[in-house]
């Protein structure tokens, strides 16, 4: 893997383990399922694979970004409407 490669790599894993901060289910949840995720695909050498990996990564931060607004946007709509 280039160093370049290494780099994003780490720095996609450390986005998501701060986004795993907030996960509904656990930090602890998120921070094993994300070391899984990454030690699952060790050993993948071909750098053209590793990009779309590095891609899917980021589109999972994406996802993750979502979820966190919908649930601090439903928080704020129940906390100033009511639902008559």
């Amino acid at each position: 893997m280039a160093n370049s490669l290494r780099g994003e790599v780490l720095n996609l894993y450390k986005n998501l383990l701060y986004l795993g901060r907030e996960y509904p289910k656990g930090a602890d949840y998120f921070r094993s399922r994300l070391k899984a995720a990454f030690l699952k695909n060790k050993d993948v050498k071909d750098p053209e694979k590793i990009k779309q990996l590095i891609a899917r990564g980021e589109f999972v931060i994406k996802e993750l970004e979502a979820l966190y607004f919908l649930r601090k946007y439903r928080a704020l709509k129940q906390r100033y409407y009511s639902d008559d």
